[in-house]
């Protein structure tokens, strides 16, 4: 009974300090802590502990696959649950903030959503972030997983998403596990064939982006486009 009374009160003094600051001040496994009790449960200190332990960081507990999570003793599917969903509220969050600003004056805030979404996925992903004729963002879609390469990526699913987006520019964005974000031989015959395709609709390719952890590596500015 004394625990539970004790339990109670520490989670209302980690609610109580986030109503009242925010997140500022708190470790990567009081955030954890938090997110665990939307399960129910009220003893995930130990829980928070072990998953900051085991993955090293918030953004890496975060990116975590479930089954890897249900490992740490005190983890269930409730808390999974609760993490994933905070992980996909803030990435939604992350990619409405950006619709309809203009790409080159809200760079910074395109580029906190790109890195949020693709830093830490173990696989390659491939965007498209269509633009209207101000330049102004439409949409950002995910078109394409897996290993990219020349006959993974297809052109025709490229211009017929920028037709349906009535897009008059794009910019293609996909990410480099690796963590090196020096472009490929199949990352540049990629952006020729889709600059190509595009062409052919009167739609530009502003730019191609690789995001490699917390490096960007642009095309544009490395005057290959």
């Amino acid at each position: 009974m004394g625990e539970n009374k004790s339990n109670k009160g520490h989670y209302k003094r980690l609610r109580d300090r986030f109503m009242s600051g925010g997140l500022d001040g708190f470790h990567d496994y009081e955030v954890v802590e938090l997110l665990l009790t939307f399960a129910g449960r009220k003893d995930v200190k130990q829980s928070a502990k072990g998953a900051i332990k085991k993955f090293g960081s918030l953004k890496a507990v975060l990116e975590a696959d479930p089954i890897d999570l249900k490992e740490i003793k005190g983890i269930g599917d409730n808390n999974v649950f609760g993490l994933k969903i905070a992980q996909a509220v803030a990435r939604r969050y992350l990619a409405d903030r950006v619709i309809d600003k203009d790409f080159i004056r809200s760079s910074d805030e395109v580029l906190d959503y790109l890195q949020h979404n693709l830093r830490d996925k173990n696989t390659e992903v491939f965007l498209v972030i269509y633009l209207n004729g101000r330049n102004q963002i439409l949409k950002l879609e995910e078109l394409f997983k897996g290993t990219l390469s020349t006959s993974a990526v297809y052109p025709r699913e490229v211009v017929k998403r920028a037709l349906d987006n009535n897009a008059a520019a794009i910019v293609l964005v996909h990410n480099h596990p690796s963590g090196n974000s020096t472009p490929s031989q199949d990352d540049l015959a990629i952006t020729k064939k889709l600059k190509e395709a595009t062409q052919s609709i009167d739609v530009s390719v502003h730019d191609h982006l690789i995001i490699a952890g917390n490096d960007v590596y642009s095309f544009a500015d490395h005057g290959i486009l």
